[in-house]
Parts: structure tokens; sequence; C-alpha cells
């Protein structure tokens, strides 16, 4: 059984062009239910564990959003995995043979680390979805790809560090990621910390490549697509502007200027239409924080707008956050 299990994650399926949509949030509340009845269930056999999970929900979407439900709240991330994947894949990054000699290897022990633990990383992750969707009788596919975070893609060399998923649903394509939504890594402490988000389910394509991007820009699902070179350069983008919906639009990029003494505005949109209530920025700089509620005003166009003025020449860095989110951050060189 293991043989087989461990045969079947490797192999990959290809992906088709289609035109991903939006679903708007709906009430979970039965196909979660189902989706915990079931914790800890073996990884012996998926396709029992899928019909577990499907088998008394009517509609596709209930029966995906319990086997994304399932996946996320009974998988961790393995930091220690995480780390050495990351670090072989920079320093590989030029060495297209070895790079993906060590991808093959590395799979094989992630998804045995995956049976056996239930820790993985993101291609564990993106895995397990798919074949669960699969016995589900729903068309799922891997998408690898960058993702940003404060640990990686920020400024230099792009590097392929992430898989996702693409999902039909009703003849739709739509974008997850189980990786994302199934809590955060935290650096400091050097451990996953298990915490359900709504952020990287079904999301809409405009929020989602806000840091995610395809290797096939097929599966960015939008008209008009931003360029990799322009993705890396934008601001950081995290999981609370994501689940808020609340997109950067000035500055267009992670690194900005600004003139001492002199108002530097940072202007934003919810997509959603939705109140703004407690914005603050966090600014870091010469080794300190400092915290502050600014006013917001908001223009004939919706767009809300923040203002600094930095009092010292040096580099800083902005986090602009709503609450205890974080929802963007900017270095900020002021001359």
């Amino acid at each position: 059984m293991k043989i087989i299990f461990t045969l079947l994650m490797i192999n990959w399926f290809s992906a088709t062009v289609c035109i991903a949509q939006y679903i708007d949030s709906s009430d979970f509340r039965r196909p979660d239910s189902i989706a915990s009845l079931y914790k800890g269930h073996s990884l012996d056999d998926l396709r029992l564990l899928s019909h577990k999970l499907t088998a008394s929900l009517s509609t596709e979407k209930e029966q995906f959003r319990a086997i994304f439900s399932w996946v996320c709240n009974n998988i961790s991330n393995d930091y220690s995995y995480y780390e050495k994947n990351k670090s072989k894949r920079e320093k590989l990054l030029h060495q297209p043979e070895k790079l993906a000699r060590w991808n093959r290897e590395f799979r094989v022990k992630v998804f045995d680390r995956l049976r056996n633990d239930y820790t993985t990383v993101c291609s564990g992750y993106a895995y397990l979805i798919r074949e669960l969707a699969y016995y589900a009788g729903i068309e799922c596919e891997i998408v690898d790809g960058y993702g940003r975070t404060a640990q990686a893609n920020i400024g230099g060399e792009p590097v392929a560090n992430h898989s996702w998923n693409t999902v039909k649903i009703n003849k739709k394509w739509y974008l997850c990621d189980a990786t994302w939504s199934s809590g955060s890594v935290d650096p400091q402490q050097k451990a996953f910390i298990s915490t359900f988000s709504e952020a990287y389910f079904l999301t809409d394509p405009s929020m989602f490549v806000l840091n995610h991007y395809p290797l096939d820009t097929s599966k960015l699902y939008l008209k008009i697509k931003p360029s990799l070179a322009s993705f890396m350069k934008a601001p950081l983008v995290y999981k609370g502007a994501i689940q808020q919906k609340v997109k950067p639009i000035m500055p267009e990029t992670f690194l900005a200027f600004a003139e001492k003494n002199q108002p530097k505005h940072f202007v934003f949109k919810s997509v959603a239409n939705e109140e703004i209530k407690d914005l603050k920025l966090q600014i870091y700089f010469a080794g300190k924080y400092t915290n502050i509620s600014p006013e917001v005003s908001v223009n004939a166009d919706g767009l809300l707008s923040v203002e600094y003025i930095f009092k010292s020449k040096g580099s800083y860095l902005v986090h602009i956050m709503n609450g205890a989110d974080y929802l963007f951050t900017y270095k900020i060189a002021v001359k």
C-alpha cells in the first residue's frame, strides 16, 4: 500500500486552460462539520476518506469545501522540511539538472512524511487536495509557481518555491491554497502555527495574484496578466489583505522613495467596499517600531489614502495593518 501511495503522489497531472470565476462566501457549516468528524483519519485509503467526506453532500462546492477543510485542519506544515527545501532550491537555482534531481528525491521524502506523520510542505498539501477531489469526481490540478512572503521572493532573482491548486466546480475554474489556509510558519519560533483561514479558498484571481504567480500563466485566470517582474517588485501582500479583500494601489512597488519632511501617501482599495475601521501604520526605523493610527481619507472613486511624514533620512519598513492583521509592507528610502 505504501508503495502505491508514493507512486500516486509522484504522478503529477497536466493542466488545461479555462476561465476562472470567484465564488462568494457561503455557509459552509455542514461540510466543515462533516470534515471535523474524521479528524486524524488514515491516509492509507484516500478513496475511502474522500467518500466519507463527500458522499452526503449534494453540490460540488460543498464537497470540495469538506475536502479542503479536512486537509487544512489535519495536515501541518513541516518547518524543517520547508527550510531545507527553500535553502536547496535557492542554492541550485542555476543548476537545473541538480535541482530536478533534488526535487525528485525530496518529493518522495515529503510524501512519506505526509502519510506517516500528517506533516508536509506545499507540494504535499496540493497533492492531497487533488487526489481527494479526484476520488470525489471533481477535476482538480496542481499549480507550481512563485509565492511571496516576508521570507521568500522579496527582491533578488525569483525562485519557484510554492504549489497550490486549481479546481473545476460547476464547469468553472477556481484557485485555492491549502498550505497558506492551514496556518503560518513562524520563523522566530521555528514552528508551524495552525489557524484555518478562508483567505485562500476559491479566491478571486485578482486577489490571489497579489502573492501567487504560476509558472503556467494561463493559470492566472486574468484577462490582463501582470508580468513576473512586476509581481516580484510589487508591495508585499499578506493573508489579512486577501481575507479582507484590500488591494494596494500606491506606491506600486515594494521599494519606494520619499522626501524628508514631505508627506508620503499610501493608497489602497477595499474590493468588497467594506469600511476599514482600525487602520494602523507600523513604522520600523533604526531598530525601533512606531505605531500610528492615521486619518483615512476616501476620494470620489472609493480609494482610501493615508499619509506619513518621514523626518529622518534612511531606510524604513512601513507595515499597513487593519486591527491585528497585516495587509501590506513597503520599504521606503527617504532622501
